[in-house]
């Protein structure tokens, strides 16, 4: 729920805290916007522009629609993943399609049959996962600014770091001391050797935070600007990394859901990488940050792939029927060994995450053991048997049939390209 400060926005200074700042009484992005006399410090007000007609994010069908930037700040606030959000008089039906963007479970209620059929239409084109419409930064839609002089450059809604040459070579110095011939990757997943960067470009003097260095030392990367290294980490195999590789997924995707970070944003800020690493740890127990957050990038570099395969050879699956579920403790004893997809649902047989293993007997103990899974009261498995040993396209294939929610979206091909 953090909004970006003045810092950021007005004075681009990089000692700012990238995640910008908490809201005070006053939740106003640009205070020199205000007008004479409104949203004094004494008031507790929100500022957003309203959903004007012109606005590309106007459903047409209600007078009074809520912009969805302020229903996901109010339900991020009130709420976690997986948890029910009640709208008693769904309107437009704005709530309703933000809580389900934000994963969590949504009940609406709606007197008006007009307004019902639109909100079911709405909710039809909506996705876990999807965008918030609207700028996370209302003052981009409202007008301009008169008299405050921004400095900062804005893109897709994060600052942009300044980066000189000063700090450049301070943090490619502090990369060469640090890095032990390893990657930027290993960097980035290894938290002692993180922390040793940090420490590095602290002692240099550079402006910034752990974060921004990050944030830099990939942009310096794909430049092509570092040291070239040869990491002497070996590439794990996926039936290596099977036993907790599920597991970072999901704790990417929830990290993507409820605060729109991608992987390197995660990994590039402690805080973030630390909540990553606990959620992990509560699907699969027992693995170390670098086991989780090495598998989160070995799943990225593969998710294209996936797709690829979905499209091309099991496009046939959107249209079969699945098998029935089988109640997750019959099922767990009578599970066989071999490589396997499968289906984990709920009661009512909503699809909560689409999975593929080398060891179903030991995934099946998992499930029932660690607190993540015993929380989404997972109640039944649909098991997609497989001669093969790793059918990643038939897993991407069957997170868009399924629409399972725990599944990342880099693993979610569009079939509609076709």
């Amino acid at each position: 729920i953090r909004v970006p400060s003045a810092r950021q926005l007005v004075y681009a200074d990089r000692r700012a805290n990238p995640k910008g700042r908490l809201p005070d009484n006053t939740w106003i992005y640009r205070p020199q916007d205000a007008p004479p006399g409104g949203f004094s410090p004494m008031h507790d007000t929100w500022y957003f522009s309203r959903v004007a007609g012109t606005f590309k994010e106007r459903e047409g069908f209600h007078g009074c629609q809520m912009p969805e930037q302020l229903l996901g700040r109010i339900i991020r606030i009130s709420s976690n993943p997986r948890d029910i959000v009640l709208d008693p008089f769904s309107g437009s039906g704005t709530t309703l399609a933000v809580a389900k963007k934000l994963g969590r479970q949504w009940l609406g209620f709606e007197l008006s049959r007009e307004y019902a059929k639109r909100i079911e239409e709405r909710l039809g084109r909506t996705s876990v996962g999807n965008a918030l419409d609207g700028p996370a930064d209302p003052m981009r839609s409202a007008p301009k600014t008169r008299d405050g002089k921004s400095k900062g450059r804005m893109r897709h809604g994060r600052l942009v770091l300044p980066l000189d040459a000063d700090t450049e070579r301070g943090i490619v110095d502090a990369y060469r001391e640090q890095c032990g011939g390893e990657s930027t990757d290993f960097v980035l997943c290894h938290p002692e050797v993180s922390a040793a960067f940090v420490q590095a470009c602290k002692k240099k003097g550079l402006p910034g935070n752990a974060d921004a260095w990050n944030r830099l030392l990939l942009r310096i990367r794909k430049t092509g600007r570092l040291p070239k290294v040869r990491s002497r980490t070996k590439r794990l195999t996926f039936a290596e990394m099977d036993p907790y590789s599920f597991a970072s997924e999901i704790a990417m995707q929830a990290l993507a859901i409820d605060y729109q970070r991608t992987l390197d944003e995660i990994l590039c800020a402690p805080d973030y990488a630390a909540e990553f690493d606990r959620i992990a740890a509560e699907f699969a127990s027992g693995f170390s940050s670098f086991e989780y957050r090495w598998a989160a990038l070995s799943l990225r570099k593969r998710a294209k792939k996936s797709k690829t395969l979905a499209k091309n050879e099991f496009v046939d699956w959107l249209e079969k029927e699945l098998p029935k579920p089988v109640a997750l403790a019959r099922f767990a004893r009578r599970a066989s060994p071999g490589s396997n997809v499968y289906v984990l649902t709920k009661q009512g047989g909503q699809a909560l995450y689409v999975g593929e293993t080398v060891d179903l007997p030991g995934r099946m103990a998992q499930i029932q053991d660690a607190a993540g899974w015993q929380s989404l009261e997972v109640t039944g498995v649909i098991l997609i048997p497989s001669e093969q040993p790793v059918q990643h396209g038939l897993q991407s294939a069957l997170i868009h049939k399924t629409e399972a929610f725990l599944n990342s979206d880099l693993l979610r091909p569009d079939f509609d390209e076709l």
